[in-house]
């Protein structure tokens, strides 16, 4: 009796654990039904939870140029330049065998040699090209009135095209303070693989009476192409900043084989020449972005209700023709948004509101190809729309735009109804890949004091990197061959602002 009455007992003990485990599973499986449930219907457009948004800024950094410039100017002071050597074969040939000294050490001393970080040596430039400029812009910047010709504020243009200053001041920091690792700066020309030009060339552009800007550019020129250096190489592996397409633009000419950093090509040939630049050679930088970084609980916190958003100028020059047509076609589509605006307080405000509530944001080509609302858009995790033939990214041997962007040929988007009914078309689980995308993105397009590793500071020089050898191939090249024995061919020989393949001549 005991045994069978223990038996019993033992048999309903296990039954009713089996009804309690039964039951719980159920429970699980309905609460993961309504979590998926809730989560795919919770809006009209998908939206990404802020944990899938890592922190894109640094919060020790400074992000705002107008700030960072004020720090600067209060911690550096501008000193008289160095007295520099005479132009002569002698000073030039005494160089290059310094140089070819320290390029066969570093070759033959170990692979941590060979593999060491680029090495960096800035003039010291006058400072009427360099701290004078910048107390320029500093002690007028609050002048709002001061406009170009469509109404663009002067001084916001300035900061959107600011890369000359971001890159000095990491560069001449104490190494101390710097956090980026993959270049250093020397003091001695016979260190270094390239020389950084420290001439603000767009403040000027903008800030001074048009003779006064000639006059200085053409002092600017003279200044650099006196240099050893610059006639060792004929300026190959000089970098000099000119990323406003209108600045430099009299004299740059004479400094066509030094690397150029670009906001793009230019193909159309407005801007930049054919033939003086080229991907080959130059580089492409982001604009400094008009508003504000949307983080991660901006990006959890956003309702993007909007299906495609623009807002700027509807008429544009040369490449931009395209953009009016466009707006006009787009006018008028449910759940699409356009606006004229510039780049004022109230435009960079309506702007970044605009894009915080879009799930798309257009971007066809402006006077150039590229335009700073690219920019805008990717800090707004907002996914641009590319409707620019032409168009160069900045860092794109590094990052891949097709995980954050839609490309669109122009011919596509002209036709009535594509464009939208393209966009409806794109699939929720695309649309959260490429916003979860955009916020790893971020980062690289943040210019900051102190540079960031993988912000586009540290992005120039793993660029610069990859272009190394091919500058001292051709610094190499043009100084053994016999001038004129024969038709010389590179990469130089290319006219248009292309990377398609074009016959040499």
């Amino acid at each position: 009796m005991a045994g069978k009455h223990f038996s019993s007992s033992s048999a309903a003990a296990k039954s009713q654990r089996s009804l309690l485990f039964l039951f719980g599973l159920s429970i699980v499986f309905i609460s993961l039904i309504f979590y998926l449930f809730a989560s795919s219907s919770s809006s009209s457009f998908p939206t990404l939870h802020a944990t899938a948004f890592p922190a894109a800024s640094n919060p020790n950094a400074d992000y705002s140029f107008v700030s960072s410039l004020e720090k600067f100017l209060i911690n550096h002071k501008s000193k008289s330049p160095s007295i520099r050597d005479a132009v002569d074969e002698r000073n030039v040939k005494r160089l290059d065998d310094l140089i070819a000294e320290e390029e066969e050490k570093r070759l033959y001393g170990g692979e941590s040699s060979f593999y060491s970080p680029i090495r960096v040596y800035v003039y010291d430039m006058p400072s009427k090209f360099t701290y004078d400029l910048l107390w320029l812009f500093h002690n007028t910047y609050r002048e709002t009135s001061n406009l170009t010709s469509n109404g663009s504020p002067v001084h916001r243009l300035i900061e959107q095209h600011s890369i000359d200053y971001w890159l000095w001041a990491d560069l001449i920091a104490p190494e101390s303070e710097r956090l980026l690792k993959n270049v250093v700066r020397v003091h001695k020309q016979e260190e270094a693989d390239l020389f950084y030009i420290p001439f603000f060339t767009t403040i000027s552009f903008f800030l001074l009476e048009k003779q006064q800007c000639k006059a200085l550019y053409r002092e600017a020129l003279k200044w650099v192409t006196d240099q050893p250096a610059w006639n060792r190489s004929e300026g190959r592996d000089h970098i000099l900043p000119v990323h406003h397409p209108w600045s430099f633009k009299s004299v740059r000419k004479f400094m066509k084989k030094a690397i150029w950093l670009l906001p793009d090509m230019d193909s159309t040939g407005n801007w930049y020449k054919p033939g003086h630049v080229y991907l080959e050679k130059d580089l492409i930088l982001p604009y400094v972005p008009n508003v504000h970084l949307c983080d991660s609980k901006c990006l959890s916190d956003s309702k993007r209700t909007t299906l495609l958003f623009f807002r700027g100028r509807l008429k544009r020059n040369a490449g931009g023709k395209i953009r009016a047509k466009l707006v006009a076609e787009l006018n008028g589509s449910k759940d699409v948004v356009i606006e004229e605006g510039t780049t004022g307080k109230g435009g960079k405000n309506a702007a970044q509101i605009g894009m915080r509530k879009s799930i798309f944001c257009l971007n066809p080509a402006g006077d150039t190809p590229s335009s700073a609302r690219l920019f805008d858009a990717i800090v707004s995790g907002c996914i641009p729309v590319i409707v620019s033939d032409e168009l160069e990214l900045p860092f794109e041997g590094i990052l891949d735009y097709r995980k954050i962007a839609v490309f669109v040929s122009s011919s596509d988007a002209m036709q009535p109804g594509w464009l939208v009914s393209y966009l409806r078309n794109i699939s929720s689980s695309q649309i959260r890949l490429k916003q979860t995308s955009l916020a790893k993105y971020s980062r690289h397009f943040l210019y900051s004091h102190p540079a960031q590793p993988l912000g586009p500071e540290d992005l120039v020089w793993r660029m610069m990197a990859g272009k190394l050898v091919n500058i001292k191939l051709h610094s190499r090249r043009s100084q053994r061959v016999v001038k004129e024995s024969r038709s010389i061919c590179s990469c130089e020989c290319r006219r248009p602002n292309s990377t398609s393949p074009v016959p040499f001549s």
